[in-house]
């Protein structure tokens, strides 16, 4: 007959079965905990942004909540808002129309073709991306100005031609500045690595089969793609309600709204009574685009039928013959346009008494840059805080992305649609609003509250704030990685 179980039996029994329903739900618990602190960070601003477009106070945060549906109804009984989301739309189709084929086939001829300095040309589209979006507008400003850009007045010595041809300040000229500061650039970056990392053999089994190589890029290279592109299109889309400073410099001169301006000019305007709860309803529709994009991308990502890096893998390139040397300089005449033309023309205006006035008797001068040196206190420190969010970003924006990217794509875990949700919500409101929202959580929560007016909370905000990007960037090479070699790095005794 067996003696009845001792308190020590029962302890290590329970023990045992502690440990074996910890190491059973261990990614329960280690999303749990994930879904807690980035929703912390990127869901509460949005969430609290769209309460705040039922709150009747002039300002959300000052005085006691009067809730009701004004704001809405005042938001689209205006007809600028029903003009500013078409321009919107408007600015992106054209920009899309011409950046998205241009960046696929700039992308697959790097990466896919022998072609002469393939590599410096991907690292010049990295130096266009880098350049600062209003840098490239203000030169283009410079070089096509109506009445005395550099183009326009170049244009005007030849016979017959009495006024220059350009006009920035336009739709064409706002689509146009769009192109030339990340609109094809951005894309390239994006989509030379997937298409690189593709195996060689999937393309060689087509042209066994009779086909071209354009045929082969047709219907075997850019369907396996699909992953990426998609990504990409989807980060464009939002990424246009985002922009800002070309459709201000740009748009305000002729009276061109677009959502993000529109935005910032009903809580501007009138800085003594801003404009708020119009702003933060028109700032939550993006919402809705997100509610579009969120089941498209995850359909894409689950389907796992665009594994491209498998155990056989081994690149290939296509060779060219005589048409590379072409290739090559229309890639390297675009660059010259997105990165050595406005380069040029920032430093030129840089030593002028002012930028684009060619026709002084002596228009050059040194001042600006001994007043930025020499006379202006602020420039130092905020260089040092700008390396500084720089290098934070540059180092755990990577690793925190991957790993989110590689939770999403590569693990069982319950709760994934929800990361999905969170991550693609934070880039639905605008930075303005979102910067507001932030502001709430630092105040808000506490032991955050310390980090408020410190240089911690800025590389906080800094490393999340490109969260969307980065993460569908890692998951768009990740979903790219066949599950053949993660099983034969475990068979090997890997860990995770």
């Amino acid at each position: 007959m067996r003696a009845p179980p001792t308190h020590t039996d029962i302890a290590v029994v329970s023990r045992r079965r502690a440990r074996a329903f910890l190491s059973n739900n261990r990614g329960t618990f280690f999303m749990a905990a994930i879904i807690l602190v980035m929703g912390t960070y990127l869901f509460v601003p949005a969430l609290w942004i769209f309460v705040q477009t039922f709150n009747l106070n002039s300002h959300p945060l000052i005085g006691d909540a009067r809730w009701g549906l004004d704001n809405w109804r005042n938001a689209f009984d205006s007809p600028a808002i029903w003009i500013a989301l078409r321009n919107t739309l408007m600015v992106w189709a054209l920009t899309f129309l011409f950046s998205f084929p241009a960046a696929v086939l700039i992308a697959w001829v790097l990466a896919r073709t022998r072609i002469p300095q393939s590599h410096n040309i991907e690292l010049m589209f990295w130096v266009s991306f880098m350049m600062p979006t209003i840098s490239t507008t203000i030169a283009w400003i410079t070089l096509m100005e109506p009445n005395r850009g550099l183009l326009n007045t170049l244009f005007e010595f030849l016979p017959f031609v009495e006024n220059g041809p350009f006009n920035i300040f336009s739709v064409g000229g706002i689509v146009w500045a769009n192109l030339m500061a990340n609109g094809i650039a951005l894309k390239v970056m994006l989509l030379t690595p997937a298409f690189r990392s593709m195996d060689s053999a999937l393309e060689e089994a087509g042209r066994v089969s009779g086909g071209s190589n354009l045929s082969v890029m047709i219907r075997i290279t850019l369907p396996l793609m699909i992953s990426p592109m998609v990504l990409v299109t989807a980060l464009q889309l939002l990424k246009v309600f985002q922009s800002f400073e070309t459709e201000q410099l740009l748009g305000l001169p002729f009276g061109f709204f677009v959502y993000s301006t529109l935005i910032f000019h009903l809580i501007r305007v009138d800085e003594v009574l801003p404009q708020w709860g119009a702003a933060t309803a028109l700032g939550s529709i993006t919402i809705l685009v997100v509610v579009l994009i969120i089941p498209l991308q995850r359909w894409i990502v689950q389907r796992r039928l665009y594994t491209t890096i498998a155990s056989g893998y081994r690149p290939g390139l296509i060779d060219l013959g005589v048409w590379r040397w072409l290739v090559f300089g229309l890639i390297a005449g675009l660059l010259f346009v997105l990165t050595l033309l406005p380069l040029l023309t920032v430093l030129l205006g840089s030593v002028m008494f002012r930028a684009g006035l060619f026709f002084l008797d002596d228009p050059f001068t040194f001042d600006h840059w001994k007043a930025v040196f020499f006379e202006m206190d602020r420039f130092f420190p905020a260089l040092r805080t700008t390396l500084i969010l720089a290098l934070s970003a540059g180092f755990g924006s990577p690793l925190l992305f991957s790993l989110l990217a590689y939770v999403l794509v590569k693990t069982p875990w319950r709760g994934r649609a929800i990361l999905d949700i969170i991550i693609w919500g934070s880039a639905a409101i605008p930075g303005i609003l979102a910067g507001l929202g932030l502001l709430l959580v630092f105040l808000g929560t506490p032991g955050l509250n310390v980090l408020y007016g410190t240089i911690w909370a800025l590389i906080l905000v800094v490393i999340i704030s490109g969260n969307t990007t980065g993460v569908n960037i890692s998951k768009a090479a990740i979903v790219q990685i066949g599950q053949d070699m993660e099983d034969a790095s475990r068979i090997a005794g890997a860990g995770w």
